[in-house]
Order: C-alpha cells, then structure tokens, then sequence
C-alpha cells in the first residue's frame, strides 16, 4: 500500500474527527457529524476518495 494513500486516509480521518469536534451539529440530529466515529470514518473514505490514483 502506498505511503501517500495511508497519509491520505490519515489526514482525511484527522479532518472528519476535527469537523466534528469544531463544528459538528449542535441539536445533535445530524446523522454523521454528531458521532465521531462516524465523521472520523467519513474523513477518511473521503481522504481515501482522494488520495486514491484514478
């Protein structure tokens, strides 16, 4: 596995935890942002998503 793609999903999994922590969703409704598991696994599809050689 590439380095480049471990630091993609990596720095993606950092940026969703950081969304959630900074921003997130106050009422708590929000599906992804309210759990941290979740927007940290989303992070790091999209760090995946784009750290990935098309």
């Amino acid at each position: 596995m590439p380095i480049r793609l471990v630091v993609a999903v990596l720095l993606g999994a950092l940026a969703g935890y950081g969304f959630h922590r900074f921003v997130g969703c106050r009422s708590g409704t929000c599906a992804i942002w309210a759990n941290p598991y979740l927007a940290t696994l989303y992070g790091a599809v999209l760090g995946l998503a784009l750290g990935h050689d098309a």
